[in-house]
């Protein structure tokens, strides 16, 4: 079984219409959209979803009103600045409690209880490409990388269980925990960049990473014909950094047009299709 993951230094590089487009030429593979703080694949495939099921993570605390006597120690402890006081009714502000434990420690009641954190959800769902592993994070909910790596994991499974030998791996941009949790033990990493300035330094750092946990890499650059010279110094820093140069993707306004259409690039006419299918080319050498 192989598992692709496309991923890119910063958003808005155009990884999720490749993705979704390198989905369609595969031939129902199982989709996994690994961006879980903002994901977005489910505006292009439309999603029905057949199972939902809670992601539990970490600890909250939360103060018993009914058993504390109002001493103040538990605020007086927290560094986080998460336990609020109103006319000696204390109480803890979720947003801003890290889990740490210490007012749970020390409060001479115990008074506080320490439920594990409701982070967020996953699914599994059936798309018109395929069948699709996805979640959405809890609004400033933390661990988005242990959901990262539940969502591969039920992947994995699912590809096993049907039989599918490719699993297609929408990841996050960055090279943070959800990053890493997205990509560690892939068979290869398709890294998405934009011909400007930023966009080589990203490219040079999301590489640094791949290259540290020795993943195969494939750069493509995005609307290349914008800077064909920085095109061009992209892809000869690529290739000094060890990874290879899968392609490149013209601009094109119809690119805009089949995301309005909830398509993916190749479900339309747009010309930059072609550049896409030459990509998958070479994914497949």
């Amino acid at each position: 079984m192989k598992e692709w993951v496309i991923i890119s230094g910063k958003g808005g590089t155009g990884k999720t219409s490749i993705a979704a487009s390198l989905a369609f030429l595969a031939g129902r593979p199982v989709i996994c959209d690994c961006d879980v703080d903002a994901a977005d694949l489910h505006l292009v495939l439309e999603p029905d979803v057949l199972e939902e099921h809670e992601f539990r993570s970490g600890h909250e605390a939360v103060i018993r009103p009914d058993d504390c006597n109002g001493c103040g120690i538990c605020q007086d402890l927290c560094r986080f600045k998460a336990i609020h006081e109103e006319g000696r009714i204390f109480s803890v502000d979720p947003v801003s409690c890290e889990g740490c434990g210490v007012c749970v420690h020390f409060c001479p009641q115990k008074a506080i209880d320490f439920p594990e954190s409701l982070c967020g959800k996953w699914f599994i769902s059936e798309t018109r490409l395929g069948p699709m592993v996805h979640a959405r994070l809890g609004v400033a909910a933390e661990n988005s990388g242990k959901l990262v790596s539940t969502v591969r994991q039920e992947a994995r499974k699912l590809a096993e269980q049907n039989g599918h030998d490719l699993i297609l791996v929408d990841g996050p941009p960055g090279i943070g925990c959800p990053v890493i949790a997205s990509v560690t033990g892939a068979s290869q990493v398709l890294v998405i960049t934009e011909p400007t300035v930023s966009g080589k330094h990203d490219l040079e750092r999301v590489l640094g990473l791949t290259r540290h946990f020795q993943i195969p890499a494939a750069v493509c650059v995005n609307k290349w014909d914008i800077n064909p010279e920085m095109t061009e110094a992209i892809e000869q820093a690529a290739k000094e950094a060890g990874a290879a140069v899968a392609g490149r993707i013209r601009y094109d306004r119809d690119v805009t047009r089949a995301q309005i259409e909830k398509k993916t690039v190749l479900e339309t006419n747009a010309a930059c299709g072609l550049d896409i299918l030459s990509i998958w080319k070479h994914l497949n050498a």
